[in-house]
């Protein structure tokens, strides 16, 4: 056990690219996903000309685990942006070795670029080359920005980049959650313990901010709740996905007590007794000028 937990404690040093590729393998997380996106997609084509190719722009797109749907989808453009240089390398290297040449990769900290308007303005031409999109994706990338800061940076992505006709797709973990063997509950009782700290992003609510939101006025806002899980017989590849749950270590520094606890816990709890990790998740979809009802 001692040495399977160790196991458990070097997966804290996984970079985050990685423990999102466990998590896409051992869960049907990106399936729901796909489902949804499909769905806008589809919303989409019927709205826009056939003869028209789209484009769409993925925020904090890590390795982009989509990319077969987004890049026959998006034709006219895709643009991936995230802050991790090694994940866009993933990507790269399959570009160059597919000669995808309509994909585009941009290193950036989505959280400063597009919560001012100025500098929102600059990527839509310089990096855009002044081309609206189709599609803007946030697919499990609004938790490093404070929800505060939401409302600003839709409403530049909004102005500024989403064509006339248009959808924005967001994913987030559900904020609260009863169920003991939930991400949702470990995150807030982890997070809480050691750092008084409660997920207190909630899309739901914030939907109902946009809607009285006037830029927001013509477009149509629906939402749906899923469930997803994830088991993994790995426990080193378990605990990768423990760690990006908790946001260690990137906004969470547990010490090495504090893990070792987390650890034992996930071991006890989940490993040996071969339980799934559960998912709930929200997902909202922002419609720009469609005419009929929309799906998700």
């Amino acid at each position: 056990m001692k040495k399977v937990i160790g196991s458990g404690l070097r997966a804290a040093r996984t970079e985050m690219f990685k423990e999102d590729k466990i998590w896409s393998r051992y869960s049907n997380d990106k399936v729901d996903i796909g489902k949804a996106l499909a769905k806008v997609i589809r919303t989409l084509h019927k709205s826009i000309p056939l003869s028209k190719k789209m484009r769409a722009l993925s925020i904090g797109s890590s390795n982009e685990p989509q990319f077969r749907i987004l890049e026959t989808a998006f034709r006219g453009g895709l643009y991936l942006v995230d802050i991790e240089k090694k994940a866009l390398d993933v990507v790269r290297e399959r570009i160059q070795r597919q000669f995808v040449t309509h994909v585009k990769t941009i290193q950036a900290d989505y959280g400063g670029l597009f919560l001012r308007e100025k500098t929102t303005k600059e990527f839509f031409r310089k990096k855009l080359n002044g081309k609206k999109v189709e599609l803007i994706i946030f697919h499990h990338s609004l938790y490093y920005a404070q929800e505060q800061q939401w409302n600003a940076i839709l409403e530049n992505l909004f102005k500024i980049i989403l064509a006339r006709k248009g959808a924005i797709h967001i994913v987030l973990m559900s904020s609260k959650s009863r169920n003991p063997y939930s991400t949702t509950w470990l995150y807030n009782h982890f997070a809480g313990k050691f750092f008084n700290h409660k997920n207190d992003q909630d899309i739901l609510r914030f939907k109902k901010v946009l809607a009285k939101n006037q830029n927001f006025k013509k477009t149509q806002i629906i939402s749906k709740t899923s469930n997803v899980k994830c088991l993994v017989k790995d426990f080193n590849k378990f605990m990768a996905v423990i760690w990006m749950v908790l946001l260690y270590p990137n906004v969470h520094r547990y010490n090495l007590a504090e893990r070792k606890e987390i650890a034992d816990f996930i071991y006890d709890r989940f490993y040996r007794k071969k339980r799934p990790l559960v998912q709930q998740q929200d997902h909202v979809v922002i419609y720009r000028d469609l005419g009929f009802k929309g799906l998700i």
